[in-house]
């Protein structure tokens, strides 16, 4: 058999099911999250069959090697959030690394596209069930459910560093006793995302 012909090794990894009644649930402001990636099981630097050659200019643990292994590690989130009626959600921001996808599965939610230089006025999108949007890195926009009926979205983040946003506001909340837009602009401060100032 020729060396183009010998056939890969089936790979061993477990996929990951999450029940409808499971996942760590959190609780911010009125909202509920259900996270069902927090990114751990998408880690594929350490399931790799492969190791990556280095160039004799890179020492044997090189700023490349760092890099590449960031760039596998964590690669996807996701989150289920329930909105409840008249919920506005948080303070309109950006993120300057990581992007998302929301699929509305219930209800509607409303997106704001806050004013910007190539958008004169706030834009309106509100996303039906069956909707998708996506906001790639460094897009500006917010949500809320302006209906008087609960909306669920499915919520996607790569990579996965986000998930850990909610679980910091979540728990600044319970400290704080409350909840509001200082808290949340708080939290984003240490995810790299940015409210749009005014």
């Amino acid at each position: 058999m020729s060396e183009s012909n010998v056939p890969l090794p089936v790979p061993d990894v477990p996929l990951n099911f999450v029940p409808a009644k499971e996942g760590e649930v959190l609780k911010i402001g009125p909202m509920t999250l259900r996270i069902m990636e927090d990114g751990s099981r998408t880690d594929l630097a350490s399931r790799l069959a492969f190791t990556v050659p280095l160039d004799e200019q890179f020492t044997a643990v090189s700023t490349y090697d760092v890099l590449f292994a960031n760039l596998l590690d964590n690669r996807l989130g996701s989150v289920e959030l329930i909105v409840p009626p008249h919920t506005a959600g948080p303070p309109a921001h950006w993120h300057e690394m990581h992007d998302e996808t929301f699929l509305v599965t219930q209800g509607t939610i409303r997106f704001h596209v806050p004013v910007t230089p190539s958008n004169p006025t706030e834009k309106i999108i509100d996303a039906k069930a069956g909707d998708y949007v996506t906001v790639p890195t460094r897009s500006p926009h917010t949500f809320s459910n302006p209906t008087g009926e609960e909306s669920r979205f499915f919520n996607t983040f790569t990579p996965a560093f986000y998930i850990n946003y909610f679980k910091l506001l979540s728990n600044l909340e319970k400290e704080a006793g409350g909840f509001g837009p200082e808290l949340n602009k708080k939290a984003m401060a240490h995810f790299a995302t940015l409210p749009i100032p005014g």
